[in-house]
């Protein structure tokens, strides 16, 4: 009996070591041990990579569009990757819709909102954008401007010319403000985007658009567009792009500093002076601080 009972506990006692060094080994593991996902955090990767921010946009030339080869260009495109890569951020660019730009960059799936993003302005509901958002400083000016085909662009002496004409314009943007603020009388039809609402008018669904100035430089007279008109009898007042930021983002100082240093080592005129957009740069923020 006291053999059966000392043989009983040398087993439970090579047993338990067994378990004591299986515990030890990391191979033994069943955590998957899994990198979290981002969901667009500007973060420090746990692999070595570095930084990283997520830039939202949308399509729209000359801001954010891409080239024959299908690369991202533009200069609000290469303005970013300048700025970030001075701060030392490896930067990811998502597109987005624009009338879920707030959603986004709220949830944090985005950092920020860099797509000629007007900020002197208010949306729909009457609340000013800047109540919404943090921007940076004004780096471009811009205004609203109404494109028709010439026949009607040239029969346009005011406002009220547009009255019972079907204008498209991007759902949340400056120019569905414009048009709601401005043009009594005329019929929205918003679209997912600006290059959409030039889309509508190649199309005859829409009679006229209301656009970024930018963007109907970039796209009248050319290709598809070359009926068309930027009317000048009616247009927006002075408008600024800035880039939005979640409330109490402190990555919008960082970009601060770094677009005073790209304009004081002239990136940002080149850039300009690149998409066409020269006259428009703002490169010096003393004013804004």
């Amino acid at each position: 009996m006291k053999r059966i009972l000392a043989l009983l506990m040398a087993v439970a006692t090579l047993l338990s070591l067994t378990l004591v060094f299986a515990s030890c080994d990391p191979a033994a593991t069943t955590d998957d041990a899994k990198p979290s996902e981002s969901k667009g955090e500007a973060s420090e990767s746990t692999e070595g990579e570095g930084k990283t921010v997520v830039v939202g946009y949308t399509i729209y030339e000359p801001m954010n569009y891409k080239d024959e080869s299908g690369k991202l260009v533009g200069f609000d495109t290469e303005l970013a990757e300048a700025v970030f890569a001075k701060l030392g951020y490896k930067v990811i660019f998502k597109e987005i819709s624009w009338d879920q730009k707030y959603t986004e960059v709220n949830a944090g799936t985005i950092n920020c909102i860099w797509n000629g993003f007007t900020a002197n302005s208010a949306d729909d509901d009457g609340i000013a954008r800047s109540e919404k958002v943090d921007f940076s400083y004004n780096y471009m000016r811009n205004k609203q401007v109404i494109v028709a085909k010439s026949a009607l662009a040239d029969t346009i002496t005011d406002a009220s010319s547009l009255k019972g004409k079907v204008g498209a314009v991007e759902t949340g943007s400056a120019g569905d403000s414009f048009l709601g603020d401005n043009l009594e009388g005329a019929i929205k039809n918003g679209v997912t985007s600006q290059l959409d609402a030039m889309k509508e008018l190649t199309m005859g669904t829409a009679d006229f658009v209301v656009v970024d100035d930018q963007l109907a430089k970039a796209y009248v007279g050319k290709g598809d567009y070359a009926d068309m008109k930027i009317v000048e009898t009616v247009t927006g007042t002075e408008e600024f792009y800035a880039i939005g930021f979640k409330k109490g983002d402190t990555l919008k100082d960082e970009v601060n500093g770094a677009l005073e240093a790209l304009a004081a080592d002239g990136t940002i005129a080149a850039l300009a002076t690149k998409y066409g957009v020269s006259n428009t740069a703002i490169t010096d923020f003393a004013d804004q601080k």
